[in-house]
């Protein structure tokens, strides 16, 4: 991993940083790298609620908020922005208002370094929203000035129809800190991680990949 001055994440929903890219982000601040966070909502209309039910659908938006705070501690990231759109209709913001509060965001810590949703390869509307307005501030931007940005893609057709992810980060150093960070998401994640454990033990290749490794793909404008 490139050594950064600044990181600057932007997802959509609280765990959405757990499962991809907290080793990621836990191997940049634990060399020092400030991270700054910024969720667009709380996640409140997830239809987990913690087995047995331990939320509803009126308190579900504070726990994960607190969630989304434990797991922000867990990583060590210290500035955790949470700003505010609601769940399920980032797809319906004016792609311009949102851009235009991301470029704030990159002018107020002026990152090296963005992480967000690769545009179309996210599967869920808020992902490919949030990704879209992040790279749509980006591209706004004077070249010279611009900061890298390295997307995450999950779609069954990424690979097909954009290649390759061309950064893949080996996480396993810090995977103790990121499977801490999906744990803290607990109104979402218990059930999952009671099944993961138990595949962690028996060394399942295909979880061991998951934890270990994140992959990345640079945005080319």
């Amino acid at each position: 991993m490139e050594k950064e001055k600044h990181v600057l994440v932007v997802f959509p929903h609280p765990d959405d940083e757990a499962f991809g890219v907290s080793g990621t982000i836990a191997s940049y601040t634990n060399n020092g790298t400030p991270v700054t966070y910024a969720c667009l909502t709380l996640g409140e209309m997830g239809r987990n609620m913690g087995n047995p039910p331990f939320a509803t659908r009126e308190t579900l938006p504070v726990i994960r908020k607190k969630e989304l705070q434990d797991a922000a501690n867990v990583l060590g990231i210290t500035d955790l922005r949470m700003l505010g759109y609601r769940d399920k209709t980032v797809e319906f913001e004016d792609e311009s208002v949102i851009a235009a509060h991301m470029r704030s965001i990159i002018d107020d810590v002026d990152p090296s370094l963005i992480i967000t949703f690769y545009p179309g390869y996210a599967v869920h509307p808020d992902h490919d929203a949030c990704g879209a307005a992040v790279i749509r501030a980006v591209k706004d931007m004077p070249e010279a000035s611009r900061p890298k940005v390295h997307c995450v893609a999950f779609s069954n057709n990424c690979e097909e129809e954009i290649g390759q992810a061309d950064i893949v980060n080996n996480v396993s150093a810090v995977s103790d800190q990121k499977i801490a960070a999906i744990k803290a998401h607990v109104s979402q994640t218990q059930l999952m991680v009671t099944e993961m454990e138990e595949k962690l033990k028996n060394q399942d290749p295909g979880v061991m990949a998951r934890i270990h490794n994140e992959r990345f793909w640079t945005y080319q404008f």
